[in-house]
């Protein structure tokens, strides 16, 4: 099985943290944290940087690694790489994404995650 290797940014704001909904593919409406694929040559940290300025117009801050998250999809195995982060200028503004909301951890579980996302919920609720 062929593994995709991506990112995904936690981005937090006081107590919430910004999810997306994709906006294309096979997952197209799932919930996510926002991020991508880790281009050959580019750190984990690199990726995600370049990945949120480009679908998302910001510029952000790689802080905490949170962890790697392995999930096995239909078609290709997950490898994830999760990290803290948070807008250090710009604005957040969705380009490829069709909807994205700031969330409080009591709502953590009112969208509906993608099945390699949700498995990192409850992590990120014990530190919110």
């Amino acid at each position: 099985m062929k593994t995709v290797h991506v990112v995904a940014a936690v981005i937090r704001d006081g107590d919430q943290i910004f999810a997306t909904a994709r906006g294309y593919g096979d997952y197209k409406g799932g919930w996510e944290f926002p991020g991508g694929k880790v281009e050959p040559g580019e750190t984990s940290a690199q990726a995600l940087v370049r990945e949120i300025r480009e679908e998302l117009t910001a510029e952000i801050e790689v802080e905490e690694f949170i962890r790697t998250l392995e999930y096995d999809y239909p078609a290709f195995h997950l490898s994830m790489d999760c990290f803290w982060c948070r807008v250090v200028s710009g604005e957040l503004k969705l380009l490829e994404a069709q909807d994205a909301r700031w969330l409080k951890k009591e709502e953590l579980y009112s969208v509906n995650w993608l099945p390699a996302d949700v498995e990192l919920i409850p992590q990120i609720a014990e530190k919110m």
